[in-house]
């Protein structure tokens, strides 16, 4: 799907994004990238992965530079500021034309999952989140008490940032909204098996 570059607020802050906008009451999905300080910037093959899926089921999307990355304002914050990053996106892109209000979907990839699962409990207007090899090995993933918000959680079988035991014991935490799948053959990034996570990730949307 075609992307055009846009830019948009985060509280005094001005960031960069690229938008896909199919039109005709699409669902929404901001996709949020991995982290800033290990080269991490919208520009990336898993992001890419998770904006195929997205696009395979119609969704209108928003991939954008974090504070401090590319083209937008600010520096890194470590995580609390990237939220607010993350929200404001939302905000940018359910206000577009021929976007629906409802049933939209918070992603991120690594640190970028941290900071869905995060924004996506945060704010009523989101009503899934998708958290691509969130870094259980690195910090807790805040889920709020009573979460009842659909999460699916995807993680390659050799990933040690994000491994399975512990996105077990997560999915169990979350209980029954909850969906984890598992790529077979790959580990933190995903190399060479992007159209499999694309394809896990569609699949698990979809039903």
């Amino acid at each position: 799907m075609d992307e055009k570059q846009v830019s948009f607020r985060a509280g005094e802050l001005t960031l960069e994004g690229l938008i896909a906008n199919p039109g005709g009451d699409a669902p929404a999905a901001v996709v949020c990238h991995p982290h800033p300080m290990y080269g991490g910037s919208m520009y990336n093959n898993v992001v890419e992965a998770m904006l195929a899926a997205l696009w395979q089921l119609g969704y209108a999307t928003l991939r954008f530079n974090f504070r401090g990355v590319g083209g937008s304002d600010g520096e890194h914050d470590g995580g609390p500021g990237e939220v607010d990053d993350a929200i404001a996106a939302m905000g940018y892109l359910l206000a577009q034309p021929g976007v629906r209000k409802e049933g939209a979907v918070m992603a991120g990839y690594s640190f970028g999952a941290m900071v869905a699962v995060s924004a996506g409990y945060e704010r009523a207007e989101i009503a899934r989140i998708v958290a691509v090899a969130i870094p259980l090995a690195m910090a807790d993933a805040r889920i709020p008490d009573g979460a009842s918000k659909p999460v699916l959680l995807v993680s390659g079988e050799r990933d040690s940032y994000s491994p399975v035991a512990g996105l077990q014991a997560l999915k169990s935490k979350i209980g029954d909204t909850a969906r984890l799948e598992i790529v077979a053959g790959t580990d933190h990034f995903f190399g060479g098996c992007e159209a499999e996570l694309s394809r896990v990730i569609a699949a698990a949307l979809a039903s």
